[in-house]
């Protein structure tokens, strides 16, 4: 039996991060069945290879950004006769909608029916739904790092599942659920010494938890064993607790040198609409202060364009960046399925427009603020993502990260924020072609004309 392991395309292409589900899912397949020959396939570094590739079946993690890819090479292989088990926070999400294009749907988390999915397939009777359970972490294999050869430089390692906090934008409380289910800490020693290289990143969603500070020095403590580098996900509020400068010491000494921040929102008042102030705790700004007083640099991550957004706030994320001295990433909002602010956004949504324009490119719902038209809060994010991520903004950033981070954080920064400034430039361009090609067919066929398949053309 072969089995093929496959993550689409991302909308942005490729990528230096080995997308983490492949050599995980193929750790589990190999403990489950050492007999199952495994290939694995990140669709962004090998996207032709689906027209010919062989395999008895294939199994397809799907994100909301993924999710149209994803089906199209499910639909191909289905079409050859090769079944295909679909699984991932969007396919747990939406499972009807997944079954249409797979023979098979797990629904939440692989290790509890992996196994069975196997034993089922060989039987010739898959099961069109898998449920997995939020079950214990004790006892995860190591992914089969190395596994996945197509270029990829970083590896991710996880500590932890579930989030307490109950932001809005957000599914991983849904998917994961809300309460934190951690691994072992010898685990995740074992799985980061077995990464090749130097470097990695913790994917945990968070951390360090604000009431699990202790835990976070324990695991940071036996992590300076290994002797490598590496970067994570981080809320800010636990940096402001009274454990917080201990907590930050031991991470710095644990080889941590980058971390990147949910800023979420530029106004308090989107904070409080997202409900992610409690995760971001009282003075952010003082936060980042800190991290980096700690020798830590910092990159924020936040959203722009939602209803409780102005256009003032797009400026004023160019000035948070300067203040704090810090790299600064937009995305436009995004009403994922499954999440409060989804349905929140219900009434407002523009429902012409599939998932592949869920990427954080586009305005996906009415504003109630009429100077916020989609083609304005689209070109604005545009704008202000290339100013963030200007040349002369990238090398001063270079002199504002912490000498303790040198050279990983400096070679991080550059490989990180180079890349995606030429795809953002490439992605502007043919944002307004594309605009351009609408009022030119508009001008032809009338000031009431709209062209099939543009969701602005309204």
């Amino acid at each position: 039996m072969k089995l093929c392991i496959i993550k689409p395309p991302l909308p942005f292409g490729w990528t230096p991060v080995a997308p983490p589900i492949l050599e995980y899912l193929a750790a589990l397949t190999r403990k489950a069945d050492p007999s199952v020959e495994i290939e694995l396939y990140s669709a962004s570094a090998t996207p032709d290879v689906f027209d010919t590739l062989e395999c008895d079946l294939a199994g397809i993690s799907l994100l909301t950004p993924t999710a149209v890819p994803g089906y199209r090479i499910a639909d191909g292989l289905r079409a050859r006769g090769i079944k295909v088990v679909v699984g991932g926070i969007h396919a747990s999400t939406l499972p009807q909608e997944a079954k249409a294009h797979a023979d098979a749907v797990v629904i939440g988390e692989a290790e509890s029916v992996w196994p069975q999915v196997l034993k089922d397939f060989r039987a010739g009777r898959l099961q069109p739904f898998y449920r997995g359970e939020q079950g214990p972490l004790d006892d995860l294999p190591t992914p089969l790092y190395g596994m996945l050869q197509q270029n990829h430089r970083f590896r991710i390692v996880n500590t932890a599942r579930g989030c307490p906090y109950q932001c809005t934008f957000c599914t991983v409380n849904r998917y994961f659920g809300s309460r934190i289910r951690m691994r072992p800490i010898d685990d995740v020693v074992r799985d980061v010494d077995a990464i090749p290289g130097s470097l990695y990143i913790n994917g945990d969603e968070n951390i360090w938890w604000l009431g699990k500070q202790d835990r976070a020095i324990e695991l940071f403590t036996a992590l300076r064993g290994s002797k490598k580098k590496w970067m994570g996900f981080g809320s800010l509020a636990p940096v402001l607790s009274p454990q917080g400068s201990r907590m930050l010491d031991a991470a710095r000494r644990a080889g941590m040198f980058t971390v990147w921040v949910g800023w979420e929102s530029i106004s308090e008042r989107g904070l409080e609409a997202y409900g992610a102030d409690r995760k971001v705790g009282v003075d952010r700004e003082r936060a980042v202060r800190t991290l980096k007083d700690h020798g830590i640099d910092v990159s924020l991550f936040f959203m722009l364009g939602s209803r409780a957004d102005s256009l003032d706030d797009y400026r004023r994320a160019v000035d948070v960046a300067e203040r704090l001295g810090v790299s600064m990433h937009p995305s436009l909002v995004v009403p994922y399925p499954g999440s409060e602010l989804r349905r929140q956004y219900e009434p407002y949504l523009y429902k012409d427009l599939g998932w592949e324009y869920y990427n954080g490119a586009y305005a996906l719902f009415e504003h109630p603020d009429p100077a916020m038209t989609p083609e304005v809060r689209e070109r604005r994010f545009y704008e202000t993502s290339l100013e963030l991520l200007s040349m002369g903004r990238v090398l001063k950033h270079m002199f504002e990260i912490p000498p303790s981070g040198f050279p990983h954080a400096h070679i991080l920064s550059l490989t990180n924020q180079l890349p995606i400034r030429k795809g953002m430039k490439v992605a502007f361009e043919q944002w307004k072609a594309s605009k351009r090609a609408v009022r030119e067919k508009q001008a032809v066929s009338g000031p009431g004309a709209a062209v099939a398949g543009s969701p602005r053309a309204r």
